[in-house]
Parts: C-alpha cells; structure tokens; sequence
C-alpha cells in the first residue's frame, strides 16, 4: 500500500458508500433534533440516498479506479456486487412499509442502520486490502446485530439478536486471526503482494499462510452461512423482523460470497489445490445439511433458513469452478455473480409474501397457516409459488438457470462429481418447496386468512421480486454475457 496522502484519497471511488452515510447520518439527526418529523421525510432522504448511491455506481463503470493508497477499488466486480446490494435494501425497506410492520421498524435509525450495512457491503465487495475487508465485514455485522434485534418487545427477536451478536463476535474473531497470521507469513495485508508470496513460496508450506488462509474462510464462511458455521441462521433469521430477515438472507450473503471470490481470485496463485478440495468438502456439506434439515422444518422462516445455507454450497460450486483462476475460466465466478442476483429476488420475494399476509396479530409462519392460501389469496399464493419454484431450481425462472450455469461451469472445470451431488440435492430440494405449493393449493384453510392490506410498497418490492425471478429465467443471456467481461478483466 502506498502512502496515503490528500492527492491519492480518490474519494470519487467510494461515492456510493458517501452517499449512504450521509444520508443516514442525516435521518438520524432529523430523528434526534425534530420529534415531530413525518416518516416520509426519513423515506425521502434514503431514498435519495439510495438512489445517490445508484447513480454513482453507474458513473464510475468502466473506470477501474483505486481509492486511499489501493485500499479499496471501483472496479466493475465491486461495482456489479453494489447494484446486487443496493437492489436488495430497496426492496427490504419497501417490505418494512408495510403496516403490520411500521411499528417497530420505521423509525429514522432503521433507514439509516439498513443504509450503514450497505455502506459495509460497498466495502466488503470492494476491498484490495484485507484491513479494509475487515472493517466493511464489521460495518455489516453490526448493523445487522442491531437490525435482527429491533423487535425490542419480542423475547424471540432479542434472543435472536444476543445469538447472532455472540457467534458473529467469534467469527470476527477467527478472521482477524487469519488475517494477522497471513501479515506474519506475506509481511503485507494488500491481496495482490499476498498473491505474489503465494504464487513464489505456495500456502502449504507456510503453517502460517495455510492457517490464516483456513481462518479467514471461517470468518466469510459464518458470514455466508455455510455448514459448520451456520449453527446462527435458522434462530436468528425466524427471530429477525421478516424485512430484516429478507435483507440479511440475500445481501450479507453476497457480500461475504463477493470477498471470498475476491480473495480466492487475488491471492490463491500456486494453492489451487488446497483451496478446491476444502471448498469442495465444505460445499458437499452445506448441500446435503441444508436440504435434509429444511426436509423436516414447519415454520417457513427456519426452512427458508436451511435453504439459504444449501444454496450457499450451490454458489460454492461456481467458485470451485473458478479454480484455476485464470483468463478463459471465468464462467464460474460469473455463474455465481447472476445466481447471487437470482436468489435476491426471489428470497426476498418469499420473505414478502411471509411479511404481506402477517398482520399485528399474528404471523403466519408455519405450513398449517398458510393452508388453502390459494382459495383465500389466489394472487398471493400465485406469487409465493414463482418463488418456490424458482429457489427449488424449476424452468423457467431464474433459479434454474442460475444453477444451469453453476453446474455447466463445474462440469466445464471438470469437477462432475460436485455437479452429481447437485443434482441430487437440488431434487431433496423439491420436497419442502413444492411442499408449501401443495399445502397452499390442495389443502383445505384451518382458518380464515384475512385479506392484505395493498399496501403499495410491499405490492411494488413483490412485483419488482417477481419481474426479476422471471426476467432473470427468460432473458438471462445479456447479462451472463456482461458478467462474463466483468469476471474476465478482474482475472
């Protein structure tokens, strides 16, 4: 890293993540300073702070810029991961509009505490240095200790809250561990003098190098939720409000999943490997884990939970596809860029339907509550099957072809036996998603549903969920294409 100086800041580079904290800075002090301030006035602000941070991202496409002595990068890799994110905190704070809860989440330190774990995201997706990994994973994980937590009335929500605080604490731990142990072997914390001690002295021979290296994927691997550092997401992801529950599924994931391929792609030369067979076994696991512990789950938030930890083993066959990272070999890690993008959609889109027809009274969470929804709801249980059927992988959505590429890039990087084991789990999948369909549609209500309020951002966050679900299946090739170039320069 170069010294840092006034001329070499390039605060340009980061003007995303300044548009965000300004404006959440802004809606907390209207929060503090003017009691009587309407909530549509925190609305405004981040939603000009959103959009901000959108236009900046446009802006800055192509240029390939580095800020604060090669800290953190603007490159069209980070700036693909922004546009995932910020997709995702629009469509959560759309969801948090909804009536039943407005209670408890529209206050101006939700607007601005979303926006904060944007800003860490930004950083995770963008760091060159692994000093600014750590503190981009630490502006997440706080923000979203505090976000699983803002149930304040609910036992279950706290508890949620303290678990996730306490197991987040230990897998920051972990990786700062791993960080220090790879500055002890490399002498340097930026990833690309990383990558040239790799690539001159390999990782196997350096106890330090190797552990360091295992614990930082134990840190990104508590981030991701993939087995065994997943014991944290089904108790936190029921106990969460439902909105906050849809934003950490989906953009904590793809921000921990955007650092680790930007680590694996920067630093792993000469460790090839090493690196596949530890992802390989840590995907088997979280496949297998995931689908068969989702098989037996009757609330909908806990099996929704599971399957975000089997998908996190279906995007880490795209990453072992990317190994050897080398130019030519880039359908891996574009695969996993537009399945992080698919699954946004349509997690948040289930986490929507979850939250839509959930009143102040009660939360339907179970498969009993949702019984005969289709006879009571159509529209609603129309919905919430596209959904299902798209994270169960089914034609023609985005989730099937999400995972085509996955496993045609696998099998491309001949690793068959992973794409078998797929395979296989993605028909265990069809169970408990075609499960909620069945029950939706061919069962009888034990009670009456009461119909959802329209309101109109929870109506637009659905549509947007399902546009997406189904743009991304029908007309995904433009875009693979895009992402083929953006993974091909990073390489």
């Amino acid at each position: 890293m170069s010294e840092l100086s006034l001329t070499n800041m390039n605060l340009a580079v980061v003007a995303p993540a300044i548009a965000l904290t300004l404006s959440g800075f802004v809606v907390v002090l209207l929060g503090l300073f003017f009691k009587n301030v309407s909530r549509a006035l925190f609305l405004t602000v981040t939603a000009l702070g959103l959009a901000l941070a959108f236009a900046a991202t446009f802006s800055l496409w192509d240029q390939n810029q580095l800020a604060f002595g090669g800290l953190v990068a603007a490159d069209n890799f980070a700036l693909v991961f922004n546009c995932v994110f910020l997709i995702g905190a629009v469509m959560s704070i759309l969801l948090a509009l909804n009536a039943h809860e407005s209670g408890y989440l529209l206050y101006p330190e939700f607007f601005a505490i979303v926006m904060f774990a944007a800003v860490g995201m930004i950083l995770m997706a963008g760091a060159t240095n692994f000093l600014t990994l750590f503190v981009g994973l630490e502006t997440l994980s706080i923000s979203l200790y505090i976000l699983a937590g803002f149930k304040k009335n609910e036992i279950r929500s706290l508890e949620s809250a303290f678990k996730y605080f306490l197991l987040g604490a230990f897998a920051s731990g972990f990786l700062l561990y791993g960080i220090a142990f790879i500055y002890g072997a490399a002498g340097s914390l930026d990833l690309a003098q990383v990558s040239t001690y790799v690539r001159n002295n390999g990782m196997a021979e350096n106890p330090l190098m190797l552990l360091g290296g295992l614990l930082v994927v134990v840190g990104l691997g508590f981030k991701v939720a993939m087995v065994p550092f997943h014991m944290w997401a089904p108790d936190v992801y029921e106990g969460a409000p439902t909105p906050i529950t849809a934003f950490m599924s989906t953009g904590s994931k793809a921000a921990g999943f955007a650092a680790l391929l930007r680590v694996l792609i920067s630093s792993t030369d000469g460790a090839v490997s090493d690196w596949v067979a530890v992802l390989w076994v840590l995907s088997v696991l979280s496949m297998f884990i995931g689908n068969i512990a989702a098989i037996v789950q009757s609330n909908l938030k806990r099996m929704l939970a599971y399957s975000s930890i089997a998908h996190a083993g279906y995007v880490l066959v795209g990453i072992v596809a990317c190994l050897p990272v080398q130019t030519g070999n880039e359908a891996g890690a574009a695969s996993v860029i537009f399945y992080l993008l698919s699954y946004t959609f349509m997690n948040i889109g289930a986490f929507g339907v979850i939250s839509m027809i959930s009143s102040k009274e009660k939360e339907y969470t179970t498969l009993n509550d949702v019984r005969g929804l289709a006879f009571q709801q159509p529209f609603v249980a129309v919905v919430m099957a596209l959904f299902m059927f798209s994270l169960a992988g089914l034609p023609p959505t985005a989730g099937f072809v999400g995972k085509f590429y996955l496993f045609s890039a696998a099998v491309k990087a001949g690793h068959i036996p992973l794409v078998i084991i797929g395979v296989i789990n993605s028909m265990i999948s069809l169970y408990f998603y075609l499960g909620v369909v069945v029950v939706m549609f061919m069962k009888e209500a034990q009670q009456p549903i009461a119909a959802p309020k329209r309101i109109a951002a929870v109506t637009t966050s659905l549509f947007l969920a399902a546009v997406g679900t189904l743009g991304l299946g029908l007309f995904p090739s433009q875009l693979i294409g895009q992402l083929r170039i953006v993974v091909s320069r990073l390489l």
